[in-house]
């Protein structure tokens, strides 16, 4: 059964006129009665009529943020980027997750048509990105961060990500490091062939084994490689929890790190500094991400023209133990 503007304002408690004047952003609603009303249209999955929302309507003065899964290991620190930002420029924010598939982006979707906020800031979740370009081009202002390489035509936030695995790179060859072996992520990803692409730019014949981003991927693989025979003096990870992984697989065979294995990771997540011994890894500056991705939707919710070219933020090197 299709659920009614009468169902939405029964279950928030209101009237059906103050449904239909938050979703038309009118003024005289008061912001903890009007977040209510949204929240009810989100759990209900209403998608109001013509009728119910005007055409000629104002701001709601709210972002929305569109993200794969808040497990990911530095998702946490793009999301307070984010929310710090907007909530400074007295928005509101209402997040949104893939967790459930096809079924979160019919939720997504049904506040994408209820114009529950005025524009998007996105992680995005694996095959979305048509989707989304077609909110885009349905004139939906979103900006992306982290293109993974896909250069989307809308407005994205990336980092240096061949700068940073060609500073992993540099940083041991001058430690006299010369077999390297780089653990990579999925191999679809734009980000990894950048980070791998830095890497050989400065170490072109490192050994190559491809992982999954995760700390037993990392784990697995390093196994695997040492039961091999495999011969490497460093290894440089592509993100920080598969290097956990692997820093205990090579602790479990007996091997030294620094001094049999140096380590390199990438992101700098705050558990990096607490490992055995602290990481060396690339940092990616991912509050920062955050912070700029919402700078630029709101300038553009502003009136300011969308830039055409990424914004793009250097990463850096931060050397501890596992690699001195």
């Amino acid at each position: 059964m299709r659920v009614t503007i009468a169902d939405v304002a029964r279950a928030a408690g209101v009237s059906k006129t103050t449904v239909s004047r938050v979703l038309n952003t009118k003024s005289d609603v008061d912001r903890s009665t009007a977040s209510r009303v949204r929240e009810v249209i989100a759990h209900l999955g209403y998608v109001p009529s013509s009728g119910a929302v005007g055409l000629a309507r104002g701001s709601s003065r709210t972002v929305g943020m569109l993200v794969p899964s808040l497990t990911w290991s530095w998702m946490g620190e793009v999301l307070q980027g984010v929310v710090d930002t907007v909530e400074a420029a007295e928005y509101g924010l209402l997040l949104f997750t893939c967790n459930r598939g096809a079924e979160s982006v019919r939720r997504f979707t049904t506040q994408v048509s209820a114009r529950a906020f005025d524009g998007l800031v996105v992680v995005e979740p694996e095959n979305t990105l048509g989707h989304l370009t077609a909110l885009h081009r349905g004139g939906l202002p979103i900006v992306l961060i982290d293109d993974r390489g896909h250069h989307p035509e809308f407005p994205s936030v990336v980092t240096t990500n061949h700068e940073g695995g060609a500073s992993a790179a540099r940083h041991l060859l001058a430690d006299g490091r010369t077999r390297p072996l780089v653990l990579s992520g999925p191999a679809h990803y734009g980000c990894v062939r950048e980070r791998l692409d830095g890497f050989r730019s400065v170490l072109p014949d490192a050994l190559v084994a491809q992982g999954d981003f995760t700390e037993h991927g990392g784990e697995r693989v390093m196994a695997h490689l040492l039961a091999s025979g495999a011969r490497f003096d460093s290894v440089f990870a592509h993100n920080d929890v598969s290097a956990t992984g692997a820093l205990r697989a090579l602790h479990a065979a007996g091997r030294r790190v620094p001094d049999d294995v140096a380590l390199v990771g990438f992101d700098d997540i705050p558990m990096a500094a607490h490992t055995a011994p602290p990481l060396t890894t690339v940092r990616q500056p991912t509050r920062a991400m955050g912070e700029t991705a919402a700078r630029m939707l709101l300038a553009h919710l502003g009136g300011k023209p969308a830039p055409e070219e990424p914004a793009v933020l250097p990463t850096e090197l931060v050397v501890r133990r596992s690699a001195p």
